[in-house]
């Protein structure tokens, strides 16, 4: 449909189910890498003009379960982690799941959250009692 293949995109000749990790740019909003959630080692490239843009396309989706962002700049930092749309995000640096954190989406990319304290929560069945 018009992406470029950087790197990979194929699948070794070899018994069992591989695919070579792949790196893709031009992936558009028409596409459905753009609007799906892709469980393969696939990435997609995106270049944009300045922080407003990147936060519009990250947040152009309906998943959300962890961004990751790179930059030295603090506002810009702080101005990510407030406005990406996403469970997690992590600043010069990859989402990862640690049992002493949270780890959990929003929108199409889950409900609640599980692992630490608050994770164990969502498996409790509070009941609230008042006596008048």
């Amino acid at each position: 449909r018009g992406a470029r293949v950087l790197c990979g995109g194929v699948s070794p000749d070899r018994p069992g189910w591989f695919y070579e990790p792949t790196v893709l740019s031009g992936v558009t909003p028409e596409m459905r890498l753009f609007l799906e959630e892709s469980f393969g080692p696939v990435a997609s490239l995106y270049r944009v003009e300045d922080v407003e843009e990147a936060v519009a396309l990250a947040n152009a989706t309906s998943f959300g379960l962890g961004a990751n962002a790179w930059t030295n700049d603090e506002r810009e930092q702080e101005r990510l982690i407030t406005e990406l749309e996403a469970g997690m995000v992590a600043v010069n640096g990859m989402v990862v799941s640690y049992p002493q954190l949270p780890f959990g989406g929003v929108r199409n990319s889950g409900y609640g959250r599980e692992l630490s304290a608050h994770g164990i929560r969502e498996f409790c069945n509070l009941k609230t009692v008042w006596i008048g």
